[in-house]
């Protein structure tokens, strides 16, 4: 597989620090490291990005994730892994990627990550969906090859 061009950040500098700007907002928050782990994760596998699953996984693995836990994910739903805060957490992940329907949020969802996260936290789980999904567009539009 071949790169078709660049990745859109390293064309425009200002693009890529705007984003580690909000990064590192999100990163001083209360909402944890393996909880945006997850959802990078989540995002990405939904997405197909190869480079960004490439990217979260090792991220993951080095802040303590498990090969079993990643290995899972795509069946969270099924699986005994995970917490119910984490459920919530890919629930609201997996709605506000695919944002399908007449309600792509729906009530449920949102009440159900509302009971295990604060105002805060919330706010720094979709800003991680939402930039993960931005870079996983660019990605996967420009065909960025894995691992460079």
């Amino acid at each position: 597989m071949q790169a078709r061009m660049q990745h859109p950040e390293s064309i425009f500098p200002g693009a890529a620090r705007a984003i580690a700007d909000v990064k590192a907002a999100v990163d001083r928050s209360r909402l944890s490291r393996k909880m945006r782990n997850l959802a990078q994760l989540r995002v990405s596998q939904i997405n197909g990005s190869s480079s960004c699953l490439h990217a979260a996984g090792n991220q993951a693995r080095k802040a303590g994730e498990t090969d079993v836990r990643m290995i899972a994910l795509n069946a969270w739903r099924e699986s005994p892994y995970y917490t119910d805060a984490e459920r919530a957490a890919l629930a609201l992940t997996e709605a506000v990627t695919r944002l399908e329907g007449p309600a792509p949020v729906p009530e449920d969802v949102w009440r159900d990550a509302s009971e295990h996260f604060d105002e805060q936290s919330l706010a720094a789980l979709l800003l991680t969906i939402a930039i993960t999904n931005a870079t996983n567009r660019f990605s996967v539009a420009t065909r960025h090859v894995a691992g460079t």
